[in-house]
């Protein structure tokens, strides 16, 4: 029998972190000073029959988008999948400092931005941003997994994607560029090889 999706977002405070568990057995972990909203949501798909439907499948959060994404592999981390899914739909938005929606979005808007859509709230910058979750080596990362970078002579981060996809040794990421807008880039290009600094894990 297929359930509708419940999502159930619990806020238990260790120290200074706090982890929010779901129904689907996947936990976020975000600083409790920033995780604002604990809340109960039932997300309904309206277009799916659930008595035609392949019961092993999952059905996308993000039902509004034009299609769903029905993810067959366990391995994936589904909340990641689904926030590439969110942020991949902004891709060709031009840059806007400060901001956060089609109109235009900088680094730190797009991923702001994209958390929320979920009901998880990251700070609003980039440098904030990196003192979220846990730091990781590059060789670990995942999608879903935020990275950062200090560019333009700054001495902080000023800089944030979210890994998109891990291919081999290749990290690719979504970000918001001042000269491209929302696009997908390689950590193997020279220009982010020099500017990255640390990829931080957020989902668990």
């Amino acid at each position: 029998m297929k359930h509708l999706i419940k999502i159930t977002l619990l806020l238990l405070v260790c120290s200074s972190n706090a982890f929010a568990l779901n129904d689907l057995g996947v936990s976020v972990l975000i600083k409790s000073d920033f995780l604002y909203l604990t809340e109960t949501d039932t997300i309904k798909n309206p277009t799916t029959d659930p008595k035609k439907t392949d019961p092993r499948k999952k059905f996308a959060l993000n039902y509004k988008n034009a299609d769903d994404i029905i993810i067959d592999d366990e391995n994936d981390n589904y909340v990641a999948n689904q926030l590439i899914n969110v942020a991949s739909d902004n891709l060709g938005v031009v840059y806007k400092s400060g901001g956060t929606s089609k109109n235009g979005f900088d680094c730190s808007g797009l991923v702001y931005s994209t958390f929320s859509k979920f009901n998880l709230t990251l700070p609003r910058s980039s440098h904030e941003m990196a003192t979220v979750g846990q730091k990781i080596e590059p060789q670990d990362a995942k999608k879903g997994d935020l990275i950062f970078f200090i560019n333009r002579g700054q001495k902080r981060i000023n800089h944030v994607g979210m890994v998109v996809d891990v291919c081999g040794d290749e990290i690719k990421f979504i970000h918001s560029s001042t000269q491209s807008g929302v696009i997908v880039s390689s950590l193997k290009e020279s220009y982010y090889q020099r500017t990255f600094t640390q990829i931080n894990r957020v989902l668990e």
